[in-house]
């Protein structure tokens, strides 16, 4: 046969290049500035992780007031965690665009970093608790290698998987409307039944919230015209007003106690662009937990981090994927144990690297909304965090006020995953409704899962459906059981 006959029977979207071909972008139906524009995009909107984490789990001095101590009074120096917590997720982002090929970006996850701080690293020392998130990333590893965390993947029934998509939408914005300072928690003092609130005092009271304000009209605007690149433009157009609101008000960074402050990153320029970062806790773990305190009580810590770290990373991959279109017909996502095997081991290089556990990030999503659909669109988000390393005072002059409407225009975005939902059937629409507002209520990914998958096996029983729940959803189900009354089960244990 011909050249020129191979050339005319080839498919007219064969792949461009070797990076092309390597990352399935035109197979995606991708391109290779929407893969470079949504990696850009997906950093921005999670970079302030660099930035929250070392506010969670480290400390300033021993001698401060909000000191998160171990069990010896010791602490984690703030710069130091800035510094592994962009060292672990540009490396481990890397990982699962090369190794998955998916644009799933990996950095400390919120939830199990705030259980660090608040219980475990109380009751022993930073390198043993950190030496806790070691151990929960290999077991992750473990289960992924025995093919029992994908094959709890692919036993969620299809409507699950919608509602947890659409929970993620829900987190997604609700983590944006809190950290532009939109809603705030109400003080205890407030006289008040009410959690949340309105800015300050029912009203946007400050100039930082206006810019978000500002900014979620006019990412929203751009996302309704379908002008390409829109949540960038957002974020950039959002980043400037920002800078110049601050010129002119000098509202002042929050550091708790400006509440009219900016809440993350400060807009204006930085003393010094570049620094670098200090990575003496990398490898600072040990494994004296288990002589320190009783054993049953280390498994039952070791029990939960596992437990939230595993149905965190399958509800946000389950969403992510929904909303890139990457699930197949049978509701499945394609590779799906290589995603779970990078994210549990990316599990286990945040107890390494004194990070606390790395899960793949919802924030994602604001990427995929951008065009991303391979991992391609990692590469970028991973560079960008290992850079973050030496740039720090540059990226911080971005504040969150200037990223978070990106993250609630995703929500919206995924928020119409709901007309997958049969509402029909009162055995899935209530587990399925208990999935979407248990999410953003408890702040927690794996807290809305386990809602939602306890009452769906509770109810498809009782109403004589039991034959067609998988008999891993069972097994799940008993798990969170366990999961939500670990804290009493402790107690009776210790006392």
């Amino acid at each position: 046969m011909s050249t020129e006959t191979e050339r005319t029977t080839e498919p007219e979207e064969a792949p461009k290049n070797g990076v092309d071909r390597f990352f399935k972008i035109t197979e995606r139906g991708s391109t290779m500035g929407r893969e470079l524009r949504g990696g850009l995009v997906t950093f921005v909107t999670m970079a302030y992780i660099v930035v929250l984490n070392p506010l969670i789990i480290g400390s300033f001095a021993p001698s401060d007031p909000g000191a998160h101590k171990d069990v010896l009074g010791g602490i984690l120096p703030v710069s130091q965690v800035a510094a592994v917590t962009a060292l672990v997720a540009g490396v481990m982002t890397i990982l699962m665009g090369l190794i998955a090929n998916y644009p799933f970006a990996i950095a400390t996850g919120l939830g199990i970093n705030s259980l660090l701080a608040v219980t475990i690293a109380p009751q022993m020392t930073w390198p043993e608790a950190m030496g806790l998130v070691l151990i929960e990333g290999l077991i992750i590893v473990v289960l992924v290698f025995t093919g029992l965390r994908t094959a709890v993947f692919n036993a969620v029934p299809r409507d699950l998987k919608a509602a947890i998509a659409v929970g993620i939408g829900l987190f997604i914005c609700f983590i944006g409307l809190v950290d532009a300072g939109f809603v705030r928690r109400l003080p205890d003092d407030a006289h008040t039944t009410v959690p949340v609130g309105l800015g300050i005092n029912g009203s946007i009271a400050s100039w930082p919230t206006a810019v978000f304000v500002i900014g979620l009209i006019i990412t929203g605007i751009l996302v309704a015209r379908k002008v390409k690149g829109a949540i960038l433009i957002g974020v950039v157009v959002n980043a400037i007003i920002a800078i110049v609101v601050e010129a002119i008000v000098k509202a002042g960074p929050s550091q708790g106690t400006n509440p009219k402050g900016w809440n993350l990153g400060y807009p204006a320029m930085p003393d010094q662009v570049t620094g670098m970062p200090d990575l003496s806790l990398l490898g600072d773990v040990s494994f004296g937990a288990w002589t320190r305190l009783p054993i049953i009580t280390v498994l039952l810590l070791v029990f939960t981090l596992v437990l939230a770290d595993f149905f965190d990373a399958i509800g946000t991959m389950t969403g992510l994927g929904k909303e890139a279109g990457l699930l197949a017909k049978d509701g499945q996502l394609p590779n799906v144990g290589r995603a779970l095997f990078v994210e549990g081991l990316a599990g286990a290089a945040g107890g390494v690297g004194s990070a606390s556990s790395n899960t793949v990030f919802i924030e994602s999503a604001s990427g995929i909304a951008e065009g991303a659909r391979t991992g391609l669109a990692n590469m970028v988000t991973g560079v960008l965090f290992l850079a973050a390393m030496f740039l720090t005072p540059l990226y911080a002059v971005i504040p969150v006020e200037a990223a978070a409407p990106a993250l609630v225009v995703v929500g919206a975005l995924m928020l119409t995953q709901i007309r997958e939902i049969d509402f029909t059937d009162f055995t899935i629409a209530l587990p399925a409704f208990l999935t979407i507002v248990v999410m953003p209520f408890t702040y927690s990914i794996a807290n809305g899962i386990g809602a939602g998958f306890v009452s769906y096996v509770l109810l498809r029983t009782a109403t004589g459906k039991a034959r067609g729940v998988h008999p891993l959803m069972w097994v799940v189900a008993v798990a969170f059981v366990v999961y939500f009354a670990v804290g009493p089960i402790q107690n009776a244990i210790n006392g």
